[in-house]
């Protein structure tokens, strides 16, 4: 799967973590000091994570462990974390975190960028964080119906791709899927909620929905996700970094702009501005 990590692929991360904590315990956790992956966070607390797994919940972007020790951490990815699993001794480039399972394997959190973030906190706190609390909507664990949309976006004046990506009404959407959901539902990214007919509510509804299903198949069963934008042929998605290329659909030229201080991707006969093709 490429691009930066969004909702399927953070969800595919916690169904990892739960395979490889399977049976397991951890036993140890060990930081790379002074990272900014703890900015914020009590490093004490994360020295004491320990135990099996009792939880592994995703919200939006979001990863909410808990551990039978009554310890738990919030984990987001940012652009460039994720967790990988190894042999003891193994070398990881960018490990920033290593938790230490009693089976001797080492899973760590690679994050070469420092984007990402671990926040160690009590297990009854972890829904309670700021970042966790404000979430919106989750489209895979609370479902999205057309009336869940409507209330989600409500009648915005924001162009519709950057209302789709405000994790206040929609947690877990990011650029790719924003843009491959508009896609799906032939609207342009310009347009605004307050400009949707009931047909296309039903239709950008079915495209959330059907963009996160994809790129959930799409990641499969692999034992690590490369997050790498890679346009061009090799491209698994139907318009996101396909600018300059073909529509997969009518063969029109994708186009792309800045909106919201992100790259939108969208094709202009598939999408037009006003009105459905």
């Amino acid at each position: 799967m490429r691009g930066m990590p969004e909702l399927p692929e953070v969800e595919f991360a916690r169904r990892q973590l739960v395979r490889w904590f399977g049976g397991r315990a951890l036993v140890r956790t060990e930081a790379q000091p002074g990272v900014r992956t703890f900015r914020d966070s009590d490093e004490a607390l994360f020295a004491a994570l320990s135990g099996p797994l009792a939880a592994a919940e995703r919200r939006g972007k979001y990863l909410l462990l808990g551990f039978s020790s009554g310890l738990g951490l919030v984990a987001h990815l940012g652009m460039t974390g994720k967790f990988l699993r190894r042999a003891p001794g193994d070398e990881v480039k960018w490990s920033r975190a290593r938790f230490i399972l009693d089976s001797g394997d080492v899973i760590h959190f690679q994050d070469p960028r420092m984007f990402g973030r671990l926040d160690a906190v009590p297990a009854t706190e972890l829904r309670k964080r700021p970042a966790v609390a404000k979430l919106g909507l989750d489209p895979l664990l609370d479902g999205l119906t057309v009336t869940q949309l409507k209330a989600a976006l409500g009648r915005s004046k924001q162009p519709l791709k950057v209302a789709l990506m405000d994790q206040s009404r929609l947690a877990g959407l990011g650029n790719i899927h924003a843009a491959e959901a508009l896609f799906r539902a032939r609207l342009h990214p310009a347009r605004t909620a307050d400009t949707l007919t009931s047909g296309e509510w039903s239709g950008l509804a079915k495209g959330v929905r059907d963009s996160i299903d994809f790129a959930l198949e799409a990641v499969g069963d692999d034992d690590e996700i490369e997050y790498v934008e890679e346009p061009g042929a090799e491209n698994p998605f139907l318009v996101y970094g396909r600018a300059e290329l073909p529509c997969r659909r009518c063969k029109t030229k994708v186009r792309s702009f800045t909106q919201g201080g992100r790259t939108t991707h969208f094709c202009p006969g598939c999408q037009p501005a006003r009105g459905s093709p």
